[in-house]
């Protein structure tokens, strides 16, 4: 992101971003890619949109049998506060962040998830 100091812009990096790594299912992940490259966005916000709407549930149903087979690594960065929310989701239904992201997947609304642009903003 730009930082508008004594009018003049100064490149930094959004402290309230953290880098996570995790698996997630190359299937979910790479229709994720896709749509996030029709709509012009990234990976990481449709997912954060997804966590947002799971987050505001008042239960998770998630079966954990049905987990998927293909999970690959996956790094990236999220929001701050959302990650240490969905942390302490996990922890309550006894799942794994993973398994919380991939369920967070049905609810993500393109039109609700951040721009691509949304990076370069200036504050």
């Amino acid at each position: 992101m730009w930082v508008n100091e004594n009018g003049m812009l100064r490149q930094t990096s959004d402290e309230t971003r953290v880098k996570f790594r995790t698996s997630i299912s190359q299937e979910i992940l790479e229709q994720l890619k896709q749509l996030a490259d029709q709509h012009g966005t990234f990976v990481n916000y449709l997912l954060e949109d997804g966590l947002k709407v799971v987050l505001q549930q008042d239960s998770i149903t998630f079966n954990k049998e049905t987990r998927p087979k293909d999970r690959i690594q996956y790094k990236t960065t999220y929001d701050k506060q959302l990650l240490e929310s969905v942390r302490a989701l996990a922890k309550d239904h006894q799942l794994y962040i993973n398994d919380v992201i991939e369920y967070g997947v049905q609810f993500i609304d393109v039109e609700r998830a951040k721009a691509g642009q949304h990076r370069y903003r200036i504050e």
